[in-house]
């Protein structure tokens, strides 16, 4: 099985890659079947030299690999017909400017395994860079904070080597008794809560967070039940909300009333309740002044969020009263942090952190006779058709929806 890594050529660039030279090395130890290439790349954040260093051939030509790994989508031009990709292809939404680009992987007979599709039977996912997205957009959020008041001024994350220097950078920084809601039950929202117990600063519980006041920082970790609540009033699960969510309203506004921070770290499924509305943040009771919404779902179920931030501007003003953006220092603003593309900030944590992943649950796939249908589930795309699991797409791929 020939294996090849190949540059990242999608705008703006991606300093993350699938394996970083010593995950590369220790596939060769584990599997010595396998063959492995690296395309050369002077943008990704591991040097064609330290691959050499590692034993792993670096060459431009890729078209001798049976199997192609990428983090964001293939540029339709550099795609090499009758292989299998694996990359972010960011069309399982339907996501109409990348319509092209699963056509294009259709006429060129491609099998197109997404990221995104590699899950467990349960629908769990395997990989991915969420705890790289919740590290720094709590960091982020911080940083925001100290800008909004001129407290202090924390460098930018993408400044730093990794995650044990934002965490120097955070406990070097005073801040007043807030209290920070942070949602989700992921690897979002556990990566944001791996900088706040890192700042030791107190986990509270969510009556404690609604009826007590501190003379300290603390946060609370809310999942779906917190906030939302069902509208005949009863008692259920979790997975009632995930199979039922019209029968949800939101109960998020119980948190706002005493929030100065939140950090949006959970997963929004389509027919959620909102968590609030423009409406809601028009309310004298609203009091959440700071809002790192690392789930970036743009005019959505946080309404702040009126637009996606960038690395190099990551910060603007949502003012409730007009329902606009405003610079983030105005008094009456809301400071929105919305960044969605957070791991490149953390080029080296992150692809050392994927490659682990990748190389304990995928990899082994690809030599055991995939046993435990890892690679069958994520598998889009084969003999120019939808495999029938992806088979809901092709109205989209026809352009018909």
């Amino acid at each position: 099985m020939r294996f090849g890594i190949i540059k990242e050529r999608k705008n703006p660039p991606d300093r993350r890659v699938v394996f970083s030279p010593l995950k590369l090395k220790e596939l060769k130890e584990k599997f010595s079947e396998a063959i492995i290439k690296v395309e050369p790349s002077a943008i990704r954040i591991f040097s064609d030299d330290a691959y050499q260093k590692n034993g792993i051939e670096v060459a431009d030509n890729m078209t001798d690999c049976d199997v192609l790994f990428g983090v964001k989508e293939v540029p339709i031009e550099n795609l090499i017909p009758n292989k299998k990709y694996f990359f972010f292809s960011h069309t399982i939404k339907k996501q109409p400017y990348n319509r092209k680009l699963i056509q294009a992987v259709l006429s060129k007979n491609i099998e197109l395994y997404d990221h995104e599709t590699i899950v467990k039977e349960n629908g769990m996912r395997l990989i991915g860079f969420g705890r790289y997205a919740g590290i720094v957009g709590a960091y982020n959020g911080f940083r925001a904070i100290g800008l909004k008041n001129n407290t202090f001024n924390l460098p930018k994350a993408a400044t730093l080597e990794g995650q044990q220097e934002l965490i120097s950078e955070l406990n070097n920084i005073k801040l007043p008794p807030i209290k920070i809601l942070l949602t989700g039950n992921g690897k979002v929202a556990y990566g944001a809560k791996e900088m706040l117990d890192a700042m030791k600063i107190t986990q509270v519980s969510v009556a404690e967070y609604l009826h007590n006041s501190f003379e300290e920082p603390v946060y609370c970790l809310v999942d779906v039940l917190d906030y939302n609540k069902r509208k005949d009033h009863q008692v259920l699960d979790n997975f009632d909300f995930y199979k039922h969510p019209e029968n949800y309203e939101s109960d998020f506004m119980r948190f706002a009333m005493v929030t100065d921070f939140f950090i949006a770290g959970h997963f929004y499924g389509n027919g959620a309740p909102y968590l609030f509305t423009r409406e809601d943040a028009r309310s004298k009771e609203f009091k959440i002044q700071y809002v790192a919404d690392i789930s970036c779902d743009v005019n959505g179920p946080v309404a702040s969020t009126i637009r996606a931030s960038t690395i190099a501007s990551p910060l603007y003003g949502y003012h409730p009263a007009t329902e606009s953006e405003v610079d983030y220092k105005d008094k009456e603003a809301i400071v929105v942090m919305a960044v969605d593309n957070l791991p490149c900030e953390l080029p080296k944590d992150a692809s050392e952190g994927f490659g682990e992943l990748f190389l304990k649950n995928v990899i082994p796939a690809f030599f055991n006779n995939d046993e435990e249908g890892v690679l069958q589930r994520a598998k889009m795309t084969e003999k120019g058709k939808l495999t029938k699991r992806f088979s809901y797409l092709q109205a989209y791929v026809d352009g018909k929806e």
